[in-house]
């Protein structure tokens, strides 16, 4: 109640619009003066940037400490990662075929750090690639987090995961102290997102500032790009997916219509978590399996966060004038394979991936993260909404695959949807 109660000017979401809105006033009608607010959006990258590597840390060591679950629940805990992976990798791959076709950042002909990339390509060409690849290994275990190099922080954060996982019951009190600690800092992250207004401000105001007015079309056809791209998978992939399972993605959306207003309010898929699980359990699924799909999903079935990770990348690239080989691409879809599985379903946390792919792919200079921080908003819905479809597609359709679903159960809340909140659980 008290935060219905909230006065429409405290809402994140209408803050941000304001801020952008001044920042293109401020760009438009004072260049000069926009171009010098450039900081406030760096600042803001900046914050993000210095929560990327315990966030990253504490979900992949938790995520692989937990799998040790699996073992009880046998060939469902083997079938889940088998799906998860195969619907991410076309995620991943339809976000860059897309943004290969549509080539939405052609013609911003942004430069922020030509030096920076073009010293790393210098470096790495006289280092060799086995110097390079020894480079992953870090001097440390502390020295990978202080100077905040990302697939250090990646390869510390594996080693860590399994070794929890093989230490049984203090095992379980390591991986619950660590499942807190990135409470802590998704906390930490959810109060530097308070400072979004004062980033898109910025960042808006510099880019219009600097660039002009144009810029904003390509920012639209950005946002335009990520939409149509997401709602053509959920309707064609997820919805091929679903009819083989026996059920109609259109009618599983219009069952879940309730949590997709809330997570379209909230900008967050967790925040309707219980209730999906819920959901689906009335829909026909078991109770193990969906106990194991949706918190397994959350952190490994990331279909939208998947899908702008790649497209929002190869943005980044063109705007840029950053020249992407097919290998280079490729070994992008690779590592956001990696990095994705550290989202969440916290509002931002896509945008915290996106930043740890860049920060593990050089050739896109990060600094143009802050091309997207003014738009960042209007992209977390569409993630989030995307995300919460495919975990609840993928809950349905492993339940099939483990021959535990009703479906007679699931056609007749199809077509009469149950009042979620008259159920006792």
């Amino acid at each position: 109640m008290a935060e219905q109660r909230r006065r429409w000017y405290s809402i994140l979401y209408v803050q941000v619009l304001v801020a952008i809105a001044i920042g293109v006033g401020i760009g438009y009608f004072h260049p000069q003066a926009g171009a010098a607010l450039k900081p406030l959006g760096d600042a803001f990258i900046q914050l993000i940037k210095m929560m990327i590597g315990p966030v990253i840390f504490c979900t992949v060591v938790h995520g692989i400490a937990s799998m040790r679950d699996m073992a009880k629940v046998g060939r469902v805990g083997v079938k889940a990662l088998v799906y998860f992976e195969v619907v991410s990798t076309l995620a991943l791959a339809i976000g860059l075929i897309v943004g290969e076709v549509a080539k939405p950042g052609a013609g911003f002909n942004i430069d922020p750090a030509p030096k920076a990339v073009s010293g790393y390509v210098t470096r790495a060409k006289e280092e060799g690639i086995v110097q390079h690849l020894l480079a992953i290994i870090p001097n440390t275990f502390v020295d990978a987090f202080a100077r905040g190099d990302l697939l250090q922080i990646l390869l510390i954060s594996v080693l860590t995961g399994f070794a929890v996982a093989r230490m049984g019951t203090a095992g379980e009190k390591v991986a619950s102290a660590i499942e807190t600690m990135g409470q802590v800092f998704f906390r930490m992250i959810g109060i530097i997102v308070r400072a979004a207004p004062i980033g898109a401000l910025g960042a808006m105001a510099f880019t219009v500032g600097a660039y002009g007015i144009g810029s904003l079309i390509n920012l639209g056809e950005l946002i335009l790009t990520f939409y149509v791209t997401s709602i053509l998978f959920v309707l064609v992939a997820l919805g091929t997916i679903a009819r083989l399972a026996g059920f109609s993605i259109l009618r599983f959306i219009a069952y879940i219509r309730d949590e997709l207003l809330i997570v379209l309010g909230t900008s967050s898929s967790e925040t309707v978590l219980p209730h999906m699980m819920l959901k689906m359990e009335r829909a026909g699924a078991s109770r193990s399996v969906v106990g194991l799909v949706i918190p397994m999903g959350y952190s490994f079935n990331l279909d939208g966060t998947n899908i702008y990770m790649t497209l929002a990348s190869l943005f980044l690239a063109q705007a840029t004038n950053t020249q992407l080989g097919l290998g280079q691409e490729l070994t992008l879809l690779a590592i956001a394979m990696l990095t994705s599985k550290g989202a969440s379903g916290v509002t931002g946390a896509g945008f915290v991936t996106l930043a740890a792919t860049l920060s593990i792919v050089p050739d896109i200079p990060i600094q143009s993260l802050a091309l997207l921080v003014g738009i960042d908003k209007f992209m977390s819905e569409c993630r989030a909404l995307t995300n919460l479809v495919g975990n609840g597609v993928a809950t349905l359709v492993i339940s099939r695959w483990e021959r535990e679903l009703d479906l007679p159960r699931l056609q007749e809340v199809m077509e009469r949807p149950i009042e979620i909140d008259r159920v006792t659980a």
